[in-house]
C-alpha cells in the first residue's frame, strides 16, 4: 500500500497501479495492489460500484483527481455536435454529478481486516510454525521485518504468511508532512499533464504540443487548447497545466470543466494517444470541498498512528492552505527531497531575476538623482536670470521716481543681513574659530604624537558632509547677497542720474 496524492484510477473503486511522478500536489508515493481497504481520491469508477471505497483490493491513498467526475449523456469530446458543443455547455446536453456519499462510503471489509490483524499479531508475538524455541527467534525476525516494512512473516504451517509492507502499523519509516491544497474551481478547467520530457523540449515545441492536443480533442474548431503554465519536475519530467475554451455559435465562450476534460483524457483510446505524446499522468487541479477535507482529516491513513495524525493536524502551520499527508518509506522521502530541491532552484532563479531587476532599478535611480540635481542647478540658474531680468525691468519702470518706503525697507533688511554675515560672532567668525581650532589640534598632534585622538570614520564623514553643506549654503548665500548688492548699486546709480537730470532741468 502506498499513499498517493494524484494517481488516476482506471478501474472501478481502485486506485491506479501506476507510479505517480513527483511534483507539486500530484503524488506522494507509488500505489501498490496489496489487499486491504481502499482509501482513494482518484477518478470515480465507470461501473456500478457504490464508490471508490467499496469492495476494492487496494490500499491506495489517492488525492487530487476525479472529484465530482460527471457521468451521463455528455462525457465525450466531439460528440453530439448536432444539439450541443461537444461538452454540453450551451444547449440541451445534461450531466449527472456523482454523489459524494458514494465517494466517501466506508469499506465493508471488517472480517478480512480482523483476520489480517490477528495473523499479524500471531506472526509478531506467538508463531507456532516449528513448535520449539526457534519460534521465539522467528517472532523476533518477523518483528524486524515488520519494523523495516518488507518481507513475509511465517507463523503457522496451515496459514499463508503475512505480507509485511511499509504501510503496516509497526513500520518505523513513516512520517507526516504537508502539501498545499489547490484553490482552483472545476469551472476553471485546469488539467495537469505530466510529460516524460525536459522543460526545454516542451517549451521549444509548445505550439506543436498545443496542435497535437487539439487533434486529440477531435480537431473541433469550436475548441481551443491553452497552456496555463509549465513547470519542471524531478527526473527530467515536466508538468503542463492546460485548459480548453469552448466557443458557441453566438460568440460566447466558456472553459470546459476540469472533470469533463479529465474524463475525456481517461478514455482508453485517448489515453493511448496521450501516451504517444509522452504523457505519463493526467489529473485535475480542483479544490476540495469542506466535506472532503473533513472526511480526509477525520480518518487517519492506513498504517498511520491516530495519535500522530492528530498531532500533525495540530501542528499544521496553515490549516487553510496546507493539508497533512503521510510519508512512508525512503522512496517517498527522496521524492519530496527532489521536489524541494527543484523548488529551491526555481526560487533561487527567481531571486536572481529579482536581484538583477533591483540592480537595474538602482542604476536608474542613480541616473535619475543625477538628472534631478542637474535640473535643480539649471532651475536655480534660470531663477537668477529671471530675477536679473525682473530687476532691470523694475529699474526701467521706476526710472524717474523717488525711492519708495518698501524699497527702503528692503535695503535696510539687506544691510542687516550683510552686517550679520560680517559680524565676528556670526558665520565668518565661527568658521574662523573652527579653522583656528583645527590648526591648533594639528599643531598639538604634531608636537605630542602619543596623545593623538582618533575620530570614528563614519563620524568624521558625517562632520565633513555637514561642514560641506554649511560651506555650500554660505557660498550660495554670499553670492545672492553680492548679486543683490550689485542690483542695489545699479538702482542707486539710476536714482542719482535721475536726480542730476532733474536738477539740470529745474536749474
Amino acid at each position: 500500500m502506498a499513499f498517493n496524492f494524484g494517481a488516476p484510477s482506471g478501474t472501478s473503486g481502485t486506485a491506479a497501479a501506476t507510479a505517480a511522478p513527483a511534483g507539486g500536489f500530484s503524488g506522494f508515493g507509488t500505489p501498490s495492489t496489496t489487499a486491504g481497504s481502499a482509501f482513494s481520491f482518484s477518478a470515480p469508477s465507470n461501473t456500478g460500484t457504490t464508490g471508490l471505497f467499496g469492495g476494492a483490493q487496494n490500499k491506495g491513498f489517492g488525492f487530487g483527481t476525479g472529484f465530482g467526475t460527471t457521468a451521463g449523456t455528455s462525457t465525450g469530446l466531439g460528440t453530439g455536435l448536432g444539439t450541443g458543443l461537444g461538452f454540453g455547455g450551451f444547449h440541451t446536453q445534461q450531466q449527472q454529478q456523482t454523489t459524494l456519499g458514494g465517494l466517501f462510503s466506508q469499506p465493508t471489509q471488517a472480517p478480512a481486516q480482523s483476520n489480517q490483524l490477528i495473523n499479524t499479531a500471531s506472526a509478531l508475538s506467538a508463531p507456532t510454525l516449528l513448535g520449539d524455541e526457534r519460534d521465539a527467534i522467528l517472532a523476533k525476525w518477523n518483528q524486524l521485518q515488520a519494523f523495516w516494512g518488507t518481507g513475509k512473516g511465517y507463523f503457522n504451517s496451515n496459514i499463508p504468511p503475512v505480507e509485511f509492507t511499509q504501510e503496516n502499523p509497526f513500520c518505523r519509516f513513516k512520517a507526516v508532512g504537508y502539501s498545499c491544497m489547490p484553490n482552483n474551481k472545476d469551472e476553471d478547467g485546469l488539467v495537469v499533464l505530466v510529460f516524460n520530457k525536459k522543460e526545454t523540449d516542451i517549451r521549444s515545441q509548445q505550439q506543436q504540443l498545443v496542435e497535437s492536443l487539439h487533434k486529440v480533442l477531435g480537431g473541433n474548431q469550436t475548441l481551443t487548447v491553452n497552456v496555463e503554465g509549465i513547470k519542471t519536475l524531478p527526473d527530467d519530467q515536466t508538468e503542463v497545466v492546460i485548459y480548453v475554451v469552448e466557443r458557441s455559435p453566438n460568440g460566447t465562450s466558456r472553459r470546459v470543466p476540469a472533470t469533463t476534460l479529465y474524463a475525456h483524457f481517461e478514455q482508453t483510446n485517448i489515453k493511448t494517444q496521450l501516451q504517444q505524446l509522452g504523457v505519463t499522468l493526467s489529473m485535475t487541479r480542483t479544490e476540495l470541498s469542506p466535506a472532503q477535507i473533513k472526511q480526509l482529516l477525520q480518518n487517519p491513513p492506513a498504517g498511520v498512528d491516530p495519535i500522530i495524525w492528530e498531532q500533525a493536524k495540530v501542528d499544521n502551520p496553515d490549516s487553510e492552505k496546507l493539508i497533512p499527508v503521510p510519508m512512508v518509506g525512503f522512496k517517498e522521502l527522496l521524492r519530496r527531497l527532489k521536489v524541494q530541491d527543484q523548488m529551491t532552484k526555481q526560487h533561487q532563479t527567481r531571486l536572481d531575476i529579482i536581484s538583477e531587476d533591483i540592480g537595474e532599478l538602482q542604476k536608474n535611480q542613480t541616473t535619475t538623482m543625477a538628472k534631478i540635481a542637474q535640473y535643480k542647478r539649471k532651475l536655480m540658474d534660470l531663477s537668477h536670470r529671471t530675477l536679473q531680468v525682473l530687476i532691470k525691468q523694475e529699474i526701467q519702470r521706476k526710472s524717474g521716481y523717488a525711492i519708495q518706503a518698501d524699497e527702503e525697507q528692503l535695503r535696510v533688511q539687506l544691510d542687516t543681513i550683510q552686517c550679520e554675515l560680517n559680524a565676528p560672532t556670526q558665520f565668518k567668525g565661527r568658521l574662523n574659530e573652527l579653522m583656528s581650532q583645527i590648526r591648533m589640534q594639528n599643531h598639538f598632534g604634531a608636537v605630542k604624537s602619543e596623545e593623538r585622538y582618533y575620530i570614528d570614520a563614519d563620524l568624521l564623514r558625517e562632520i565633513k558632509q555637514h561642514l560641506k553643506q554649511q560651506q555650500e549654503g554660505l557660498s550660495h548665500l554670499i553670492s545672492i547677497i553680492k548679486d543683490d548688492l550689485e542690483d542695489i548699486k545699479l538702482v542707486e546709480h539710476g536714482l542719482n542720474e535721475t536726480i542730476h537730470i532733474r536738477g539740470g532741468v529745474f536749474s
